[in-house]
């Protein structure tokens, strides 16, 4: 998923609920974090226990570390295959395809869910970008992402991973996911991809409107 801030690029990330697909243990899984995000949402991150969790899940504790691990990965959801399914879109980008516009496309199309999960994700991003103990774990999160995207840039521009161009793209773009993700939070009526769009948009451009009068 920002210059001080997470983003949530993440993160089918760990974000939106995936169907279940893959039978019983996917199903568990699912039905573990929706119970997570639900009491979440009620009560507090903090101040809802494991054992509420699986309660509310019709599972065990045990099960509940089997599928998920932690309460935070219940938040979370597959953050993992997240940021693979963006290093892998960075992959199959051709090198004719200018760099923004890869790493942009990227995250896009890596935060287009479908309608009936967007409830969801709404749950979750609330969550991740408000709750205390969840931004402070962002960063840990949100630093694979960053490898991922300087990694690409670097690779393009021939440079090193670790030089000022790549480390600044992949926390920008980061930033400004980020703030189109509170954006959207903040309007139901809003479309993520085009608030996403509009805020690539505005970086790609230099903030157009801010200097038109300089």
């Amino acid at each position: 998923m920002p210059l001080g801030h997470p983003v949530a690029v993440v993160p089918r990330t760990g974000v939106a609920t995936p169907r279940p697909v893959g039978g019983v243990r996917a199903a568990t899984r699912a039905r573990i974090e929706q119970a997570a995000l639900e009491l979440f949402t009620a009560a507090g991150f903090e101040q809802v226990t494991i054992e509420e969790i699986a309660a509310a899940a019709h599972t065990s504790r045990r099960t509940f570390f089997r599928h998920v691990g932690s309460k935070a990965d219940a938040v979370w959801g597959d953050f993992t295959g997240h940021v693979e399914r963006l290093a892998r879109l960075l992959e199959e980008a051709g090198d004719d395809v200018p760099v923004l516009a890869a790493v942009f496309g990227a995250y896009v199309e890596v935060n287009d869910y479908a309608a009936a999960d967007l409830p969801l994700l709404r749950q979750r991003m609330r969550l991740i970008l408000t709750e205390p103990a969840l931004l402070a774990h962002s960063q840990v999160r949100y630093a694979d992402v960053d490898r991922v995207v300087a990694d690409y840039v670097a690779r393009r521009c021939g440079q090193d991973p670790a030089a000022l161009l790549p480390r600044m793209v992949a926390t920008a773009t980061r930033a400004a996911a980020t703030t189109a993700f509170e954006v959207w939070l903040a309007d139901e009526s809003a479309s993520l991809a085009d608030t996403l769009r509009a805020a690539f948009h505005q970086l790609a451009t230099g903030f157009p409107q801010l200097r038109a009068g300089a």
